[in-house]
């Protein structure tokens, strides 16, 4: 019979019924919801249901099955069915945390049959081990309770397969007496792995680093024996006395998807010993020591004591800004627009609603001279006019060579285009002067106002970082903007790149293409740039390499295609945080004039920063095409850490003082394999910033 503590375990279960009760039952499962593991419930078709009810009462239904279905593949063992349920239902969907009938979890089946992959997978999903067996004592008093009962069924069942002659009757329970034969064996096999097993040994390695003047970092890794059960969570404890007495705090982590944990709340200057210690279903392991022994929360700008570099920039920029507003309203050249209404803002959809009449300004050929055009596009697909071509405007059709400055010039303005309107009152009171310079950019922001007005939207996008020229004497500044929105419009629409291409007829040679032209061929290498000039790096601590090039009008600087607004880098670590230790360590560096680190020494063979560097050089050699020898004669950049926000951060690597910018005519003998490009130093700057 039944413990009381059964008993009322099942009472409280009774709403759960038990799952297919044969290794058939769960085949037959998993054949009726094949088809369905590639579709959530709410695919079906809503319109075939009589109401909410019933389509409630298939959703509980359908969930069911997939429970049962997870419980079956666990004792099974078929890890790709699990894999598979678990790809495609959230934990809640399977109830994942709900014992069944049996007071068993999943997860519980699967560490006491000791299925390490199943068990990883199921904690990867969140699952929990059952919250009834609060000791060793209680789950050997359960494990023995199923045991005891299942084989007390079995010779039952096998009594009256034996005493009653063959019929319909006896055939079901040979049935059952084989099913219950198979359960009878699965919990002998559980009970054994639980005996069997033992308390898990220390995690195999734990790494300490310093993760703020507040907080540490601590990344350990599972045991390595294989013959224990498998660890369901982790303890991370914190002293500041390498004997743990008295313990400061302590943390355990059962989600298991990510062995790290950082330790928030420390006082900044006092040294923490950490150590961590994994646990299985016989109980908690020996803990292992951190590697070092312990941390000191910091950061190098506790070193001297500065302040961030951009800390109230933003802020001081606005206030310079609204200043300089406050002394232009009131010039002369501001009174006629006083009765001027404000531009207002339209919304995209009304925007674009109202693109290109007849009577717009949009030209569909080009004439010698400087245009602006603008790229709307939104996944494969640009917008266009109901003539099928891209909005170009006219900035000055005598104007047949563009000066660098006057185009950085532009990039700079696009950071401000609501401002458009103000700039061009400004500009206006200089036009006396008759400056070349003046009159030029004062049609850049006429071109502008005209593309904004036309489109009804303020935002432009972003300029391409060099304009597109052809022999004609054609000029195109081209700026790029995704529409994220998923509206349809009037009067225009969404033409696929593709078809663009090849529907439009052009009116030159392939020798010698017009802007246009060029721009159309090369639009899918501008979308590329511009989708990836917006991707972000992961957190961590960067090594990044500062080479300029110069020409007579402007300094460009490389940078990597793939991730052009951040310099050629590699990752040095995950942990972006340079602590105080570390940062002395580099300054006595420089401060001996020592070369970089490119060959391991024993003096220095304790210094994980050190080891880090020597790695991470290697890499960026190998990346730009620099034998590494010559890298003996560069130099890390000392004067500081390059802080982008609070989870990334570089440490530049600077070559000879004579060869960090390269001259026009001079010689480079290494020069960087396919995958790089050079950028103004204006236009790098933006896009760092954007």
């Amino acid at each position: 019979k039944m413990t009381q503590q059964m008993r009322d375990l099942q009472l409280a279960q009774a709403r759960k019924p038990p799952g297919p009760s044969s290794p058939n039952a769960a085949k037959r499962l998993y054949r009726n919801l094949s088809g369905k593991f590639r579709v959530n419930y709410t695919s079906f078709d809503e319109g075939s249901l009589v109401g909410r009810g019933e389509k409630e009462k298939l959703r509980k239904s359908y969930l069911f099955q997939s429970n049962a279905a997870l419980f079956e593949a666990v004792e099974l063992q078929d890890l790709d069915r699990v894999q598979e349920m678990l790809k495609h239902y959230s934990p809640e969907e399977l109830d994942l945390n709900t014992p069944n009938s049996e007071g068993l979890l999943p997860l519980d089946i699967a560490i006491m049959t000791n299925n390490a992959p199943i068990a990883r997978a199921l904690l990867q999903a969140g699952a929990k081990e059952s919250p009834h067996f609060v000791s060793l004592e209680s789950r050997s008093l359960h494990l023995s309770t199923l045991v005891r009962e299942a084989e007390q069924r079995v010779n039952e069942l096998m009594a009256q397969v034996v005493n009653e002659a063959p019929n319909a009757d006896c055939s079901e329970k040979e049935k059952q007496l084989k099913a219950w034969e198979w359960r009878f064996r699965l919990y002998k096999r559980m009970k054994a792995g639980f005996e069997h097993a033992r308390v898990p040994d220390a995690p195999s390695s734990v790494l300490l680093s310093v993760a703020s003047s507040s907080s540490l970092q601590v990344t350990f890794w599972e045991p390595l024996s294989v013959n224990s059960a498998v660890v369901t969570k982790y303890k991370v404890e914190w002293s500041c006395s390498p004997t743990f007495s008295p313990l400061l705090g302590e943390a355990v982590i059962d989600k298991l998807k990510d062995l790290h944990f950082t330790i928030q709340g420390l006082v900044s200057g006092t040294a923490y010993h950490i150590r961590v210690s994994a646990y299985n279903m016989k109980g908690w392991g020996p803990p292992q020591a951190s590697t070092p022994p312990f941390a000191i929360p910091s950061n190098w700008r506790e070193y001297d004591g500065r302040a961030p570099r951009r800390r109230g920039q933003a802020e001081a920029l606005d206030h310079l800004l609204g200043q300089v507003k406050t002394v232009h309203q009131h010039c002369i050249c501001h009174e006629p627009c006083k009765n001027q209404p404000q531009s207002r803002k339209h919304s995209v959809s009304k925007s674009l609603k109202h693109l290109f009449h007849p009577g717009s300004k949009f030209l569909k050929t080009l004439k010698r001279g400087l245009y602006l055009t603008v790229i709307f596009y939104k996944d494969d697909n640009i917008l266009v006019t109901h003539e099928d071509q891209i909005p170009v405007v006219e900035i000055d059709d005598t104007y047949s060579c563009l000066l660098m400055q006057d185009f950085l010039w532009l990039t700079k303005v696009s950071c401000m285009w609501d401002e458009i309107l103000w700039l061009r009152q400004c500009v206006t009171v200089s036009q006396s002067s008759c400056s070349c310079i003046l009159q030029t950019r004062f049609k850049m922001l006429l071109a502008i106002s005209q593309m904004q007005g036309l489109l009804g939207i303020q935002d432009l996008g972003q300029v391409f970082f060099e304009p597109i020229k052809d022999k004609q004497g054609n000029i195109l500044i081209v700026t790029l903007k995704e529409v994220k929105t998923n509206q349809t419009f009037e009067s225009v629409r969404w033409v696929p790149i593709c078809k663009l291409q090849t529907s439009r007829k052009s009116v030159s040679s392939p020798e010698e293409p017009t802007a246009l032209d060029t721009l159309l061929i090369s639009v899918q290498d501008k979308l590329a740039y511009h989708q990836r000039s917006s991707h972000a790096l992961s957190a961590g601590l960067y090594l990044g390499y500062l080479k300029l090039c110069s020409a007579v009008d402007q300094i460009r600087v490389l940078v990597p295609e793939q991730l052009p607004n951040i310099l050629c880098h590699v990752k040095i670590r995950s942990n972006p945080n340079i602590s105080r230790e570390e940062w002395e360590w580099l300054q006595k560096m420089a401060s001996v004039e020592e070369p970089v680190p490119t060959e391991p020494e024993a003096d220095r063979s304790q210094n994980p920063l050190f080891r880090e560097l020597q790695v991470a050089i290697k890499e960026l050699m190998t990346l730009v095409n620099i034998p590494l020898q010559e890298a003996k004669d560069f130099r890390l950049y000392s004067q500081e850490v390059l802080d982008f926000g609070d989870q990334v951060s570089f440490l530049l690597l600077l070559p000879p003082s004579d060869d960090v910018c390269t001259a026009p005519g001079q010689n480079n003998p290494y020069t960087p394999r396919s995958g790089f490009l050079t950028l103004p130093l204006q236009i790098f700057e933006l896009g760092e910033e954007r």
